[in-house]
């Protein structure tokens, strides 16, 4: 008897249960490469029920019409470079030494809401505090309104390299850091630094191949990794299924991470066609954040709102960005989308389509490269980057066609992620 009153109660629950109907005017097919019209998609709970033709109607009336007839529907975007737990400020240097743990989690909420509500679904994190762990956490109970988070927790460098945390700081303080606060120097403390990222909870590896700008050091190109602790790192990575990211503005610095095993070079700046043959004969992908190279230089030339260390790099890699896209989309390289969102404001991670775009890559491969691309280096190739069924329900729509006007999609105006509105 209790048997046959849970199942009538199970049966009489799922058959209430709300879906949604969205009725696309135009929909983005990522795998295809094309815009479809008018189209229904299906949603039931976290996921695609089903894709049909038509604009197609409930006979439940507790399910839900999406009028989205007027608008172009596309799957959430991926950005595979963020730094979801801050945004770049004069004052960013000395907060290293005044923000609470505590207060960095707090301001790193309205940076995830603004990223969804900007109709990034899913992005990857490669380098923080550690914050960023707990904030993918808070996300995945549902505590916090935001985009899914793959994050690399603290990022990987060298002594003195652009991820040492104590470049800068006065002896007394900088102390000597190993591998569990991110610094390596040789092969073993390398493997040392990948597992003590597992322990703490990261999902993916990020190295500084190359110095940066944003350091307080001096030079933003040299190579800073052996090729031997970079292949520790990423044969390491692989034991523990995660993928490595690096950081690489010198073209020395890229080689040696391609050839190491790296999966994606990060901003990529001074690629040269050696680097870029590589890339293509090892798989690596380009994911060049324009639009953290354009706000950089832009800010060099605001009296103190860099160190004097800073502005220098930022005026000679920030602007070249851009033309290194234009040749390695010319040359074949594979690229992905990423914006460096947190060295510019977090919420404008759309500009990076239209920077994409001037560079000489259509607006559907740049589609293509935050979703269905972005969802294949992450592995989710199976649940994200498509509006098909079965797949997890990120939706999101603007008013203009993408193809005709590519700033629209810096004004995103539905966004739904796992069969939830958060924006309509």
């Amino acid at each position: 008897m209790k048997k046959l009153l849970f199942l009538l109660l199970f049966i009489c629950l799922t058959s209430n249960a709300q879906d949604y109907y969205i009725h696309a005017g135009k929909l983005f097919d990522s795998k295809k490469g094309m815009m479809l019209n008018d189209m229904t998609i299906i949603v039931s709970g976290k996921k695609i029920k089903d894709i049909k033709k038509g604009f197609e109607y409930s006979k439940n009336e507790s399910d839900v019409v999406v009028d989205l007839k007027d608008f172009t529907v596309m799957p959430g975007f991926i950005d595979l470079h963020v730094h979801i737990e801050s945004e770049y400020n004069p004052q960013k240097y000395l907060n290293g030494f005044t923000a609470e743990e505590s207060e960095i989690a707090f301001s790193s909420l309205k940076f995830a809401k603004r990223t969804l509500m900007a109709g990034f679904t899913t992005v990857r994190d490669l380098g923080g505090s550690g914050v960023n762990i707990s904030l993918r956490n808070a996300i995945n109970r549902g505590e916090v309104d935001g985009p899914r988070i793959f994050t690399a927790g603290k990022a990987i460098g060298t002594t003195g390299g652009h991820a040492d945390p104590t470049n800068g700081w006065k002896k007394s303080l900088a102390g000597n850091p190993g591998p569990k606060e991110g610094v390596v120097n040789g092969p073993d403390d390398a493997r040392k630094a990948v597992r003590q990222r597992y322990k703490n909870g990261a999902d993916v590896i990020k190295i500084t191949a190359t110095g940066g700008v944003m350091s307080i050091a001096k030079n933003g190109q040299n190579p800073q990794f052996t090729i031997e602790e970079i292949k520790a790192i990423c044969e390491t990575a692989k034991d523990y299924d995660m993928i490595v990211a690096a950081h690489a503005h010198g073209d020395e610095g890229i080689q040696r991470a391609v050839k190491g095993g790296v999966h994606t070079i990060e901003h990529g700046t001074l690629l040269s066609k050696k680097s870029m043959e590589l890339m293509k004969e090892y798989g690596t992908y380009y994911v060049p954040t324009i639009t953290a190279g354009k706000e950089v230089a832009a800010n060099a030339k605001i009296p103190g709102y860099y160190d004097e260390l800073v502005v220098p790099k930022a005026l000679a890699i920030g602007p070249k960005i851009q033309s290194t896209l234009e040749k390695a989309y010319k040359a074949g390289v594979n690229i992905a989308f990423g914006s460096d969102a947190g060295v510019f404001p977090h919420g404008k991670n759309a500009k990076e389509f239209r920077y994409m775009h001037e560079a000489g890559v259509p607006v559907i491969e740049c589609l293509q490269a935050a979703t269905i691309v972005n969802s294949k280096i992450l592995s989710m190739e199976s649940e994200l980057g498509q509006l098909k069924k079965g797949y997890i329900a990120d939706i999101v729509a603007t008013k203009s066609n993408p193809i005709d006007d590519v700033t629209s999609l810096e004004n995103i105006q539905f966004v739904m992620k796992e069969g939830v509105i958060y924006k309509n």
